[in-house]
């Protein structure tokens, strides 16, 4: 099961009713709540959050809360600098 299958198995949402919502079909609905190898589009996501009527930005946070970028270990980016070339730090 996937991530959002457990999450929508935890509140007990209707994946019939899901699919009925957001106009995708019941059977791409089971695909991503029980296929791990298939792709979850950000619009999908977000679709499936406004129609079990919840806030997509906080779910979001709640169902990927482990999702950290990677520490950068490189020099500083040409972001600190402005656009003569100059440190911004």
């Amino acid at each position: 099961m996937t991530r959002l299958g457990e999450y929508l198995y935890s509140k007990s949402i209707n994946q019939s009713e899901i699919a009925r919502k957001t106009g995708y079909s019941r059977a791409r609905i089971n695909q991503l709540c029980n296929n791990e190898k298939t792709r979850l589009e950000a619009k999908e996501l977000y679709k499936i959050f406004l129609a079990i009527g919840v806030n997509p930005g906080e779910e979001f946070n709640k169902l990927y809360f482990d999702v950290k970028l990677s520490p950068d270990t490189s020099k500083k980016s040409d972001s600190t600098k402005n656009t003569e070339g100059e440190s911004l730090a």
